[in-house]
Parts: C-alpha cells; structure tokens; sequence
C-alpha cells in the first residue's frame, strides 16, 4: 500500500517496498480496498528484500517488525507501527490504507 501510495503522489521520487518473509500473492483484500482508491495491484507480487535495489535510500520506513527487522542502507530511518489487516474485516483494511494514505501524504509535504 505504501509503495503504491507514494508513487502515485510524488513527483519524481520512487518508493520500494519489500518484506522478510513475502507472501506468494498481495492479499486479495489488499487488492479490492486499493482499486477503492483507484490503484490497481492485480497482477503485481510481494517483494523480498533481495529484489530491491542494492543502494543507500534517502529514507527507510518500517511498518513494524514482526518476523525481522531488515538492515537497509539509509540516510533516514522511520519507524511506523501500522498493524497487518491480514485475516481481520475489510473495514480494518480500509481504515489501515487510509493511514498510510495520510502518513505518505504528510511525508511528501515534509510533514512527517
């Protein structure tokens, strides 16, 4: 989600987003309350962090780490506690893509 709503709102910058233990396929909830906003997911797949590219970013964001808390090379390095809607209602989904929504947002106004 936050990939995807940061490349959609920025101008010129490129978001990654990548996991420990990437599923097989985005979650099909993920994918519907998405194309709610307007952007498609269908087809794409969850990334490792091998797939990335291998360079120093300008800013790291974690979503909260569960399973492992990656090392990235990173000028800058946020931390977002945002819980994982997988297996909770679809309301829980849209509520957490609504958040990051906003936090992308606020942190391309330099508001974060």
């Amino acid at each position: 989600m936050a990939e995807a709503f940061f490349n959609k709102y920025s101008k010129g910058a490129r978001a990654y987003s990548a996991g420990s233990k990437p599923a097989a396929e985005i979650d099909p909830q993920t994918v519907e309350v998405m194309e709610e906003k307007g952007i498609g997911l269908r087809g794409k797949k969850p990334k490792g962090f091998n797939s990335i590219p291998t360079t120093r970013f300008d800013l790291v964001i974690t979503m909260g780490c569960k399973d492992e808390c990656p090392f990235v090379a990173a000028n800058k390095r946020i931390s977002w506690q945002i819980d994982d809607p997988k297996g909770k209602p679809i309301e829980k989904y849209r509520k957490i893509r609504d958040e990051i929504e906003e936090r992308i947002k606020k942190l391309l106004e330099g508001k974060f």
